[in-house]
């Protein structure tokens, strides 16, 4: 095992522990995987260009998101089947996220059932990701299930029409071990209700094929947006105006995303795509980002380019593989502290200081 100084250094100690079931899984992107490196890779091209004597003795991370108060600026991204890394699954993830004060947006494919999540974590601040199924009365228990529960929001992702290629995950063939279960379909006559494998594709692919709606269109926003009071953010969104017929539809947030690099290949980096985004509609509704966090300096440049917070995916899920609940814990503890030095050394009190200004941006123009 390495020192744990960064998440790259849990990371790897992940990689020592997953199984090559889960490990593959993990790692794996769409095709070259060239969006996945790209997402990444995209952040180190972004330079900072810091304020000095700026006074910085007492600084705030707090910040406030679909009205709800967070203790910084960085949330848990929906990953599946949590149990593949740890037995604790999702509940030491979401012991972690109430611990430290964030979100942790919970997955219908999770490895424990929303409601025993929640039961057992009452006040915790759980947002649920939903698709939208070819069987609509799925979706529609799905979230009156996560309400009752009590979840704050529901996130659409939206970028999953088809699953991309996963060639790793397929070579792999991938699958729900026999002992695990997705507790979430219980009771829906779905025919998702495990994950398995073929010859010729991962259990994943079997799963989408057979219930996810390929014809979604953005009349269904409007239908899924009134389901529930809760409000609905749109996850996967890559183009302004696409971030404009979100909100005109009825979403309150979207999260620039381009679902990891997991669904097509060479789709723009996510902070490439935040700018134009921000600028369209960040003034009505709650503009968010994942993919490629690493660094807090990643976190203070993705707020510095329009985001009000961001999402982790990979990292938890390596945290969370390493050791459990304080595995996570520690991935949050070390990207906040790196957060906070670097808003230090940039002169900047508060996370809603952070503006533009501060960055030395590439040449193009990203749009």
């Amino acid at each position: 095992m390495t020192h744990t100084l960064n998440l790259f250094d849990i990371e790897q100690n992940a990689l020592q522990v997953l199984t090559s079931n889960a490990r593959e899984y993990y790692l794996g992107g769409a095709a070259d995987e060239i969006t996945l490196r790209a997402n990444i890779c995209a952040f180190q091209h972004i330079f900072l260009r810091p304020r000095i004597l700026a006074d910085v003795a007492e600084r705030s991370l707090q910040t406030s998101v679909l009205e709800q108060a967070w203790t910084m600026p960085i949330g848990i991204a929906p990953t599946a089947m949590q149990k593949l890394a740890h037995p604790e699954g999702e509940h030491a993830t979401l012991k972690a996220a109430q611990n430290l004060g964030v979100p942790m947006i919970c997955s219908t494919t999770a490895t424990v059932a929303i409601e025993d999540l929640l039961q057992a974590r009452k006040g915790a601040n759980a947002w649920f990701q939903v698709y939208v199924y070819k069987d609509r009365e799925v979706t529609r228990e799905l979230v009156q299930r996560a309400r009752d529960a009590g979840c704050r929001a529901i996130v659409l992702t939206a970028d999953t029409p088809y699953l991309g290629k996963r060639e790793r995950e397929t070579r792999s063939g991938f699958h729900l071990p026999p002992t695990m279960e997705l507790p979430n379909y219980r009771g829906l006559g779905t025919a998702a209700k495990n994950v398995r494998k073929s010859k010729e594709t991962s259990g994943l692919a079997e799963h989408f094929a057979k219930n996810i709606d390929p014809a979604l269109g953005w009349t269904d926003i409007e239908w899924l947006a009134a389901q529930t009071a809760l409000p609905l953010v749109v996850k996967g969104v890559l183009r302004a105006d696409d971030a404009i017929l979100a909100w005109k539809h009825g979403a309150k947030g979207v999260i620039v995303s381009n679902h990891g690099g997991r669904q097509l290949d060479t789709a723009i980096p996510s902070i490439h795509a935040l700018p134009a985004i921000a600028e369209a509609i960040g003034e009505v509704v709650d503009v968010m980002l994942d993919g490629g966090i690493r660094r807090g300096t990643d976190v203070l440049k993705a707020l510095a380019l329009g985001a009000k917070a961001v999402f982790l995916g990979r990292p938890v899920l390596y945290g969370l593989a390493w050791q459990g609940e304080q595995g996570v814990e520690r991935v949050l503890a070390i990207l906040r502290e790196e957060l906070d030095l670097a808003m230090a050394l940039c002169g900047i009190k508060s996370v809603h200081e952070i503006h533009r200004d501060i960055l030395s941006l590439p040449h193009q123009h990203w749009h």
